[in-house]
């Protein structure tokens, strides 16, 4: 992880800080009870059976489910990560519910069967509002295309029969993105390589002897040209030297512990996930129980109206009993699910948020180091420029006559002409 950087999971005091500001005016509600666990509409206002609320319930929760989740969004934004548990509020209300059922089953006698649940699907586990009866859903951070809004679902594995959690989707995302930052700095080093051996070829061309025996203002023009050869190949030795230390290296470094990091990070929501899993088992175990609980106790009210055996009213109530008590084991074997999910998706949102803020901090990385290459290299262009200019101010100054008289000068004959012959 870079410095400073912060690993998806750990805990911020900020949030329970931003939480306290609003619990000083207003009692925070999830899902639709208060966070000291009583529900946040009147008790006889909660349908005493295993129906799912009515629409006009289900919406106002919601909507302040919404509410909650993006002050955890505007919170984990601003670098703030909900304390785990923040959500998980249910378990109280939810136990003033089961004894307000137990009441109701003994003075009515049979506890209602499950309903269809029509208004829910089950996905892999997940509980989903059904698409048709769905009310609308406003985003956590909406016009933001936030991690946090739209990886909830899975999605076919498009390479085998299987599914890809949403949240695998975005690790994988991570992970390619380490990858793409190697590579880049990979691409970096074949760089550093080019301009070491182009520099190495460079001084030793300006140590070369060819055309050096040209001579006047030419010949000091084509000395310099061989000098300036000498002067750009330690620029770009420069120039390489700064390559590797200012963008390769941090390239390279740039969370060295990155997927080791990631893979915690997976292990953790994918333990989250087997829990849900194993919850909706148990739920799904109890609900079969109480199925078969209540056929009995059918069974047994309809003998006691034939008067069949002398033993069915006692029978009935061990019936009665039984059914009462797989009701209330089905109602905890919920709450645990819905305690569950409620921990999964707590930490999904964080989480995401999280991966959000690193792959924004990963790509402004990458985007300042590859600022800091073209810095280099219009510094480079600069000081190869500054290596010509005195061969063009020799260039400027070739003069052929003042070139010629110098050599004239220097290796004439004599200057008397030769004349015609006299008989």
């Amino acid at each position: 992880m870079a410095a400073g950087g912060r690993r998806p999971g750990l805990r911020s005091s900020s949030f329970l800080l931003l939480l306290g500001s609003r619990e000083s005016s207003v009692p925070l509600r999830v899902n639709g009870y208060h966070a000291s666990g009583t529900p946040a509409h009147p008790p006889e206002t909660v349908h005493m059976s295993l129906r799912k609320p009515t629409g006009d319930s289900q919406q106002q929760q919601q909507q302040q489910r919404y509410v909650d989740l993006q002050a955890v969004a505007t919170a984990a934004g601003h670098g703030c990560l909900p304390e785990p548990g923040i959500l998980v509020t249910r378990q109280k209300a939810e136990q003033g519910k089961h004894h307000h059922m137990r009441e109701q089953k003994r003075g009515g006698g049979m506890m209602q069967k499950p309903s269809s649940q029509g208004g829910q699907e089950k996905i892999n586990c997940v509980t989903f509002p059904h698409p048709d009866t769905m009310p609308e859903q406003q985003l956590l951070k909406p016009t933001e295309w936030s991690y946090c809004d739209y990886f909830w679902a899975d999605k076919k594995d498009p390479q085998g029969n299987g599914t890809v959690a949403g949240f695998e989707l975005l690790l994988q995302k991570q992970l390619k993105g380490k990858q793409m930052q190697k590579e880049m700095s990979e691409f970096i080093r074949e760089r550093i390589k080019i301009e070491e051996e182009y520099a190495k070829n460079l001084a030793k061309l300006s140590q070369n002897s060819l055309a050096a025996q040209e001579e006047g203002s030419l010949g000091e023009a084509w000395a310099q040209v061989k000098k300036s050869l000498a002067d750009e190949a330690e620029v770009h030795l420069k120039f390489s030297a700064k390559l590797h230390s200012e963008v390769e290296k941090p390239l390279m470094n740039f969370r060295e512990n990155f997927k080791k990091d990631m893979k915690k990070c997976d292990h953790h929501i994918a333990d989250l996930r087997k829990q849900l899993a194993s919850r909706y088992a148990s739920v799904e175990k109890a609900r079969k129980a109480l199925t078969e609980r209540q056929r009995d106790l059918e069974m047994k009210t309809q003998q006691l109206e034939i008067k069949l055996s002398n033993k069915t009213e006692e029978d009935i109530k061990k019936a009665r009993r039984k059914s009462t008590q797989a009701g209330d084991d089905l109602m905890r074997c919920v709450d645990l699910y819905n305690q569950a999910q409620s921990k999964w998706f707590e930490e999904m949102v964080t989480t995401t948020l999280e991966l959000e803020r690193l792959e924004v901090e990963r790509v402004e990385m990458i985007r300042q180091h590859l600022c800091q290459y073209t810095q280099l290299r219009h510094e480079t262009d600069m000081f190869n420029q500054s290596t010509v200019e005195p061969v063009d101010q020799l260039l400027r100054k070739v003069d052929p006559a003042k070139d010629r008289e110098l050599w004239v000068r220097e290796h004439k004959t004599g200057n008397i002409r030769p004349v015609d012959m006299e008989i």
